[in-house]
């Protein structure tokens, strides 16, 4: 079975009845979209939020019940995907174009879960570069002081024009190789005029739940807690 399936499948057993849960976008958190339509048609009772147009759009093809955000204040649990994880679980998350929603469906959840396969798990977060998403407005200069922390900057391209995110932003993705201090670096990139949100999800799971191709599952926890089925 798919790895990315299997993990995203154990994250949606911690969903529980009456449950306000977030969304996440890529192809990780299909899966759990799809599991939790399945539990739903089962019984589950919950209401969602979605991250992303694609994912809102997806939830209401299979009848997942949503809520608008002005109608709530805290979501009990998120589950989402992520590019990479490093051995203290931060997270670089964007490649799919919906990082600032992310975040905030992240930063206001009880519970965030992240759920990934094998491959995403590395020592140090950098080799998949870091999307940065940043107001189209005098863009140049905002990629130049980008550029001055040692990176190298990119506007990501789709179909040879400028990729647009739901919030009417470009994404900047920005090859670091190395982030040697991923709470330093999401500092002083959000301390950059024009940076609406980066990638860099610090300190920020509650547990990472991990797929392998051979259908076992690990769940890491912070402070190395860790458990393997």
């Amino acid at each position: 079975m798919n790895p990315k399936q299997v993990a995203a499948e154990k994250a949606v057993e911690f969903v529980e009845d009456g449950m306000i849960v977030g969304l996440g976008t890529g192809s990780t958190a299909f899966w759990a979209t799809q599991k939790i339509a399945q539990r739903i048609s089962e019984g589950l009772t919950i209401r969602a939020v979605a991250s992303s147009a694609s994912t809102e759009a997806l939830a209401g093809q299979l009848g997942i019940p949503l809520v608008p955000f002005s109608g709530i204040d805290h979501i009990d649990i998120t589950i989402d995907g992520a590019d990479e994880v490093d051995d203290q679980l931060n997270l670089i998350k964007g490649g799919g174009g919906a990082l600032l929603r992310e975040k905030i469906l992240a930063r206001n959840s009880s519970r965030f879960y992240v759920v990934v396969d094998e491959t995403k798990r590395v020592h140090r977060l950098g080799r998949f570069p870091l999307p940065v998403e940043i107001v189209p407005f005098a863009s140049n200069l905002t990629i130049h002081r980008l550029q001055e922390l040692n990176c190298e900057p990119v506007v990501r391209m789709v179909q040879g024009s400028p990729f647009i995110t739901d919030n009417g932003n470009l994404i900047v993705d920005c090859s670091f190789k190395e982030i040697l201090n991923p709470v330093e670096l999401q500092q002083q990139i959000n301390l950059i005029p024009g940076v609406v949100e980066n990638g860099l999800f610090v300190g920020m799971p509650t547990a990472v739940v991990v797929g392998y191709g051979d259908g076992t599952i690990q769940i890491l926890e912070p402070q190395n807690r860790s458990g393997h089925s």
